[in-house]
């Protein structure tokens, strides 16, 4: 089943809802569900997303029986074309972003030490430097164990909403990255049954202000506003169950920039798989339902691999082969005048 978060062209509050007939139209969750049950207030596992994945299989139980009977309740499916999508979960509990595609993050450190050198009197004497100190290397330690950051859940937004560009930035890019969603919770699990532990996937750009990023980088900390503003993480266009996805590892991943193909590759290139990493989390700690983990950006996938940067406007769009497009607009800000309010 693929699972969505929309509004209604009126406007409204957001509403949960089920893709139909090849995705054109959309089924109403709440609304079908009070059409079954006359005079009953729809339970919160049929009003959004998030309330769904939180009720486990007997939410899922139920968005199936509502499907089944589509049929029989005209008037609760709406064209999607007239409703305006955001993330399928808007709001994540938490997130967490793994670095798991070796060759992006090899492509990514030599560009990152490009980007400080160019900003140097000597370049090439900076490039050396950096050689020298080990200073934005390939970390050995990343062979050892799936690392993480975490997103700022706060500033999740969807598909075809605008990326508000940072007035710091000069070289914003996309990540090309496999969204997955926890679908239970889960503590101590072993690495043979972490995946019983998902409830779909769904499209990530982890959106970059790369100069940013390569000043902050060699503090180790994290990346700080080189990743964290208002928009800067995507998710959607929907949420497909685990089930319709099948095997994560044979995903075919395009990312395209005002219809032109920058970056390919697919999931199966995954280093650190995703049974590594949720076990890894979940030592100590317990992973709660509609957390989102990001892949980290498969090889080639971003601009910054190839030394291409967005420009004000472009339109990126991202595909994940059995999920879908996510489609978003970059749209530069004015440097403030003074302190927003």
């Amino acid at each position: 089943m693929r699972f969505v978060t929309y509004v209604a062209a009126s406007g409204g509050a957001q509403r949960a809802g089920l893709l139909l007939d090849e995705d054109r139209s959309i089924l109403d969750l709440q609304r079908a569900w009070e059409m079954l049950h006359p005079g009953e207030a729809a339970p919160e596992a049929m009003r959004s997303v998030l309330g769904l994945v939180e009720g486990g299989d007997a939410a899922l139980d139920t968005a199936r029986e509502l499907l089944d009977a589509r049929a029989r309740l005209a008037g609760a499916s709406v064209p999607r074309s007239v409703v305006t999508l955001r993330a399928p979960i808007p709001r994540p509990p938490q997130m967490r972003d793994f670095l798991c595609f070796e060759k992006h993050l090899l492509q990514a450190y030599t560009s990152l030490r490009r980007l400080r050198a160019e900003r140097t009197s000597d370049p090439q004497a900076a490039m050396a430097e950096m050689d020298a100190k080990g200073i934005l290397q390939m970390p050995q330690a990343w062979y050892e164990r799936p690392y993480f950051y975490h997103p700022n859940r706060l500033n999740v937004i969807g598909h075809e909403e605008d990326v508000r560009w940072p007035w710091y930035c000069e070289q914003m890019d996309f990540e090309l990255e496999l969204g997955l969603v926890i679908g239970k919770p889960t503590l101590e699990v072993s690495r043979e049954r972490a995946l019983d532990h998902v409830f779909g996937y769904t499209i990530f750009n982890d959106v970059s202000a790369r100069d940013e990023q390569s000043r902050e980088s060699p503090g180790t900390l994290g990346p700080g506003k080189g990743k964290d503003f208002d928009t800067g993480n995507i998710l959607g266009p929907c949420l497909v169950t685990a089930d319709e996805v099948g095997d994560p590892y044979a995903l075919t991943m395009i990312a395209r920039v005002n219809g032109e193909e920058w970056a390919r590759g697919s999931t199966r290139d995954m280093h650190w798989k995703w049974e590594d990493c949720i076990a890894h989390v979940a030592r100590a700690e317990t992973l709660v339902p509609g957390e989102v983990l990001g892949s980290g950006t498969v090889g080639d996938g971003c601009g910054l691999e190839h030394m291409r940067f967005l420009n004000p406007g472009d339109v990126v769009e991202l595909e994940i082969e059995r999920i879908g497009v996510l489609r978003n607009r970059f749209v530069r800000q004015p440097r403030p005048l003074q302190d927003a309010a």
